[in-house]
C-alpha cells in the first residue's frame, strides 16, 4: 500500500502555462512598434512591450534572450483609436470607446505546429465622453494592455 501511494503523484500548474521545459528554455521578443495611423500616444509602446515581457517572466521559467529564443514573439500595435458610442438627445456624444489592436507573430522552434503569423488581439474600453481622453487614457490603456498580453500569453503557452 505504501509503495502505491508514493508511486502516484499529482502535479498542478497554477500559472496557466503548459510549457515543456525540457525542450523550451528561452524566449525572445522583438519590440512591438506603434504603427497605428489613427492615434499615437507616446508611452503606449513601451508600456505594452514591458507588460508583454513581464507576463512571460513572471508566469514561466523561460529565460529571456535577445534573439533566436526557443519561443519568438514579434509584431506591432496596428490600431489605437477612439470612436463615439452614444449620442444624447442634445446631439453630443455621451459615450466613447477607446480601442487597441496588436498584430502578433509567434514561432515555437520546439514545435512549429504551434506557430502563427499575423494573429490579431484586441481590447476596448468605454468611457464617459464628457471626460477628456487625457484624463482617462493611461488607466484605460493599462487595462487594455493587460487584457491583450493575457490573450497573447494564453494563445502562445497556455495550451490547455
Amino acid at each position: 500500500m505504501m509503495v502505491a501511494l508514493t508511486a502516484c503523484t499529482i502535479s498542478y500548474k497554477f500559472n496557466g502555462s503548459s510549457i515543456n521545459y525540457e525542450k523550451t528554455k528561452t524566449i525572445s521578443f522583438e519590440n512591438f512598434p506603434n504603427r497605428s495611423v489613427a492615434f499615437v500616444w507616446g508611452p503606449m509602446e513601451s508600456m505594452f512591450n514591458t507588460a508583454l515581457q513581464d507576463i512571460f517572466m513572471q508566469q514561466t521559467r523561460l529565460k529571456q534572450v535577445r534573439q533566436g529564443g526557443d519561443l519568438e514573439l514579434s509584431g506591432e500595435i496596428t490600431n489605437y483609436d477612439a470612436i463615439n458610442k452614444g449620442i444624447g438627445s442634445d446631439g453630443y456624444s455621451t459615450m466613447a470607446e477607446l480601442r487597441m489592436t496588436v498584430n502578433v507573430r509567434f514561432v515555437n522552434n520546439a514545435n512549429h505546429a504551434e506557430d502563427f503569423d499575423n494573429r490579431q488581439f484586441s481590447a476596448s474600453r468605454e468611457y464617459d465622453a464628457s471626460q477628456q481622453l487625457s484624463a482617462v487614457q493611461e488607466e484605460l490603456v493599462n487595462q487594455m494592455i493587460d487584457e491583450i498580453v493575457e490573450q497573447i500569453f494564453n494563445a502562445t503557452v497556455a495550451n490547455w
